[in-house]
């Protein structure tokens, strides 16, 4: 049995944090592969890095607070020599490519600033996981996690992964458990690129895919997979076991615990999923599967924040054939990915999917992209909203079911309802000062009072 475990960002928060993770991995001999997020708070230091206009004194602050953070596991590791002249290094690097950034903008030199965090936690959770007792190697994940030169937004080569995997990776996996980096990657140049903010998880799945793996291990700072929000609904309970198919809806509709994409390669190739808490691994987790024992009509609420609303008004729609196709080119042309779509004679109304979005945090509505479409129809955006998700099973051929949730929603301004393309959610997109208040509404009538 092989297994791929994933720790995010606040599990490889410090060295006390890294120990714990490491007890984890040295208690399941079969896993083989761990992949690292950057420590917390120094991917979002790494962002900034990259913003034009930062004075010196910023980004002399901004590199000093990174080091500040890996170099405080380090001195608890008692600083090993050959780690310390590798951590040296990527920190010089980093502020080298910073530097750079003041006149050359260019999205592969951001890349490659935004890959230190995680190259730095790697080689850091290796030499923890030494000191444990274990043979422990860091391996450079862009020797093997191949994608298109989209920097920011890369798009992994599947079977070019697949073959690079094979060569350069499995035969480590004889002597060593192996220690790599999430979130990034590189093109068929060799330069530096990255999956998207939250992409550790997809590498994660990515590696287990190519590497044939029996299951992926996603450790973070909860246990598992809740019915909601426990922010947002007391009574929000942790989930033992759920399809594919719920947690794709799940991770697609804002449940943050697991980035969308991971779910892809674990359905290509049927691997297990686990979701569990590095802080209190003793209380278990959710099992993502293929089938599972009961698919309840009701599995979770999600919600998604900060949804931009794009409607699109045109009489070349009325009657007539193409408009659509040629809406849909345009944004595909500016590589936007529509989520949600409702039509009448002559609008239409869509809303953009972020979970994309690239690693620096850039708008997805340029002003290229707004022109373009203005050219064919007349535009407007609405911004502050949140997109409510209602996932489970069977939703669209259930009786009952519209009655209820509107029934619950009956207070509040629903500003678009999707229903019917998916047996697995019902969405709806409120104001975003609504959006606490109708996920607990619901979570309370669906989950709580129908107990």
């Amino acid at each position: 049995m092989t297994v791929v475990a994933k720790f995010g960002g606040t599990s490889v928060a410090d060295y006390q944090s890294m120990c714990r993770c490491a007890a984890i991995v040295l208690d399941n001999p079969a896993t083989r592969v761990v992949v690292v997020s950057a420590s917390s708070g120094v991917t979002n230091l790494l962002v900034e890095l990259t913003q034009a206009n930062l004075t010196d004194e910023r980004r002399l602050e901004l590199i000093k607070s990174v080091a500040a953070i890996q170099y405080g596991i380090l001195d608890q590791l008692g600083r090993p020599s050959e780690v310390a002249s590798e951590l040296d290094r990527l920190l010089s690097q980093m502020a080298v490519i910073s530097e750079s950034l003041v006149l050359n903008r260019a999205k592969s030199l951001m890349d490659a600033l935004l890959s230190t965090g995680e190259m730095c936690s790697s080689l850091l959770f290796a030499a923890v996981l030494r000191e444990q007792g274990a043979r422990a190697t860091s391996f450079d994940v862009r020797k093997v996690m191949r994608t298109d030169s989209h920097f920011g937004r890369a798009e992994p080569q599947i079977a070019q992964i697949e073959t690079l995997v094979a060569n350069a990776l499995v035969p480590l996996l004889q002597d060593s458990l192996v220690v790599t980096q999430g979130f990034i990657g590189a093109d068929e140049h060799g330069e530096t690129t990255t999956l998207g903010r939250g992409g550790s998880d997809y590498s994660a799945a990515l590696l287990a895919e190519a590497l044939r793996a029996d299951a992926v291990e996603i450790w973070t700072d909860v246990p598992g997979i809740f019915t909601t929000d426990p922010r947002l609904a007391s009574g929000a309970k942790a989930l033992t076991e759920i399809s594919f198919n719920e947690a794709a809806e799940m991770a697609t509709f804002g449940a943050k615990v697991l980035h969308p994409a991971t779910i892809l390669p674990a359905v290509r190739r049927q691997i297990q999923v686990f979701v569990g808490s590095s802080r209190e691994p003793e209380k278990g987790g959710t099992w993502i599967r293929h089938q599972v024992e009961n698919a309840p009509v009701y599995r979770a609420v999600a919600v998604r924040r900060a949804q931009t609303l794009l409607n699109l008004h045109s009489l070349q729609m009325l009657h007539a054939q193409g408009f659509l196709a040629h809406i849909f080119a345009t944004l595909a042309k500016h590589r936007i990915s529509v989520d949600l779509i409702t039509t009448s004679e002559v609008n239409v109304s869509l809303t953009l999917d972020k979970t994309g979005s690239d690693s620096t945090g850039a708008g997805l509505l340029s002003e290229a992209l707004m022109q373009e479409l203005a050219e064919h129809c007349r535009v407007s955006v609405e911004d502050n909203l949140s997109l409510v998700a209602i996932i489970g099973n069977r939703i669209a051929t259930t009786p009952g079911v519209c009655c209820t949730v509107f029934t619950v929603l009956e207070p509040f301004n629903v500003r678009m309802i999707c229903q019917g393309a998916s047996p697995h959610n019902l969405c709806v997109l409120v104001d975003e000062k609504d959006a606490a208040a109708v996920v607990d509404a619901l979570h309370t009538n669906l989950f709580e009072t129908q107990a």
